[in-house]
């Protein structure tokens, strides 16, 4: 299926993205730091949104999450502090996977029908709406109380008393009681504040492995110690209890996996995730991240995302992986439509800002995925990430700006920013849980840059600084370029090769690359350095300028980042043309 444009996804953490409190008080309570909440999320918030660019947002933190705020006037007490993370609670420690987050509405009794609500608003605004499906884990407190008619919770029906059976839904480790991890460092839940249930004890007998597959009864602090981990058919051992795949079925359409899976027996975890997915597409869903994909196995993908796409063909699937070696398996056999691009393409370029590395890397990165770049999703932030402008990574948001633009450009896959970045949010205090470079997803908290932004719910930015407004507006030339242009859904190749060599004052802090499609034709030029300026006379090999059928003569190049105009000359068949690029600069310069 040929794509007519780019995803632009833009991630809104909820509980953080309408919150306007400014206190910022360390372990705070929702009453004194506050909180976003689905109505926040308005008609005005989303038309900003929209005209930044964005074709779908990413809501985290939907789901209903363990937290410790105690919401027993609804029937949903709060959860034991030894085993939150943070006051608020992780988003990734779901507790109910067929209702949401209390915090977030106005009238919790009505939590549902706000979120639909919100999804609507979101459709109407001409955008798609993704949320986080976490297969790999739950809270340990999980028990949802609006499961539908017939489906039981998580673990109801297990046989407790051995570590595995292909029907369980969690792995046990019988004959030993659940303990609490040693607290070090200084760390308290809560910072030490008193709490009812904060007594170093939680009752779980027997102990469940935890998320990150500890199976110690007494899991590590820095383990998902929150989390138990769920079981998907793979036997302690590793070894798979369910039906493989026939050979060549890489190749074959999702109906094919759909009908494979049909018939067959699988474990009951997988048919539990089937039943959760295909309850949020009913309820307007038009999509889903799935968190930590890598850690179940592929086989649970073919049959979960073959079931979806038979149900909703255009579904957009978002894969969480680091292994670049399974990223063609959870493309082919797993039916993903895009997954992160961090431990290749993100932190290359972290590494070019930083001076640490040249931009001679990028060439092998985009050749090593070309079979595979239009599922590969790129992103400068996200809220597992540092900020751009923390002090532990760039410490100056637009220093980034060439890595966003390669980042948007060099693809055929989605782009993706983190709410508050087209701003330059520095994550720069510390929330309680976890620790300031990161926005915080464990506490309430506002974040300060983008409260600016929000202007007193006016979503205009008029409290940001004249910087900030320009760094905005950088994001928004980039990302409306990027959703709708065809030609990025074309060709590429680089010319940052040939420049190197041919080129006087051509250096590995550029990066030159051209992209056509059609009539359409591209070239896209960044400077990583923020201290030097660059002049050179930029080539295109001789074999392009064929390829493109440039004639000799005068071409005008128009820039879609700004409003420069260049102009490509052509003699005797070899086309150059003069580039001045001052600190951070990038260049998308499109061919009249």
């Amino acid at each position: 299926m040929e794509k007519q444009n780019k995803i632009v996804i833009y991630q809104v953490f909820i509980r953080l993205y309408g919150n306007t409190h400014a206190i910022n008080k360390k372990w705070g309570t929702i009453q004194e730091n506050g909180v976003g909440r689905f109505t926040d999320i308005n008609n005005k918030a989303l038309k900003a949104i929209r005209e930044l660019g964005v074709t779908r947002i990413w809501y985290t933190g939907v789901l209903h999450h363990a937290m410790v705020t105690d919401y027993s006037a609804y029937g949903l007490p709060g959860d034991d502090p030894d085993v939150v993370k943070g006051r608020a609670g992780s988003p990734y420690a779901i507790k109910d996977y067929f209702n949401v987050n209390p915090d977030l509405a106005v009238d919790p009794a009505r939590r549902l029908e706000e979120f639909g609500e919100l999804v609507e608003r979101t459709h109407r605004n001409g955008m798609q709406v993704i949320i986080d499906i976490v297969p790999n884990h739950v809270a340990r407190s999980y028990h949802s109380v609006t499961n539908p008619p017939g489906v039981e919770d998580l673990g109801a029906s297990d046989d407790r008393s051995v570590e595995y059976r292909r029907e369980n839904n969690f792995y046990y480790i019988p004959g030993e009681p659940f303990r609490v991890p040693q607290w070090r460092d200084g760390y308290l839940p809560l910072g030490g504040e008193p709490h009812p249930l904060a007594d170093g004890h939680f009752d779980e007998n027997p102990a469940k492995w935890t998320g990150n597959g500890s199976r110690s009864p007494q899991p590590d602090m820095n383990d998902w110690y929150e989390t138990a981990k769920l079981n998907f058919g793979v036997r302690p051992d590793g070894t798979k209890d369910f039906d493989t795949l026939p050979a060549g079925f890489e190749n074959e359409p999702a109906e094919a996996h759909f009908a494979f899976w049909e018939d067959r027996d699988v474990p009951d975890t997988w048919k539990k995730f089937r039943d959760i997915a295909l309850y949020w597409l009913d309820r307007g869903i038009d999509g889903f991240r799935y968190d930590m994909a890598q850690m179940v196995p592929v086989e649970f993908w073919s049959y979960l995302n073959s079931a979806i796409k038979v149900k909703q063909p255009e579904a957009l699937l978002v894969s969480e992986i680091y292994i670049p070696e399974m990223f063609r398996d959870y493309i082919r056999l797993g039916k993903m439509d895009c997954l992160y691009d961090k431990v290749d393409l993100y932190d290359t370029l972290k590494r070019i800002m930083a001076g640490e590395a040249g931009t001679d890397r990028i060439v092998g990165i985009r050749e090593s995925m070309a079979d595979i770049n239009g599922h590969m999703l790129h992103f400068m932030e996200n809220h597992d990430e540092q900020r751009i402008a923390s002090t532990g990574f760039a410490g100056d948001a637009r220093k980034a700006k060439p890595a966003m633009v390669v980042s948007a450009a060099i693809g055929t896959g989605p782009v993706m920013v983190y709410f508050g970045q087209e701003v330059g949010e520095p994550a720069a205090e510390d929330a309680g849980f976890g620790s300031a470079t990161r926005t915080t997803i464990f506490d309430y908290w506002g974040v300060p840059h983008h409260v600016r932004w929000m202007n007193n719910g006016r979503f205009d930015g008029g409290q940001l600084t004249a910087e900030e407004k320009a760094l905005r507006e950088f994001y928004r030339r980039l990302l409306n370029f990027t959703a709708g242009s065809a030609v990025l859904t074309g060709e590429y190749r680089e010319i940052h090769s040939y420049n190197r060599q041919h080129t006087g004052w051509y250096n590995d802090r550029v990066f030159s690359f051209v992209r056509w499609k059609g009539d359409e034709r591209l070239i896209i030029v960044a400077n990583f350095d923020a201290s030097d300026g660059f002049g050179f006379e930029l080539q295109l090999p001789g074999d392009l300028t064929g390829q493109w059928g440039l004639t000799d003569g005068s071409h005008t190049l128009a820039d879609r980042l700004g409003d420069r105009r260049l102009t490509l000359e052509v003699r005797n068949g070899k086309a150059e043309t003069r580039i001045d690029l001052q600190p951070l600069e990038s260049l998308i310069l499109e061919l009249k």
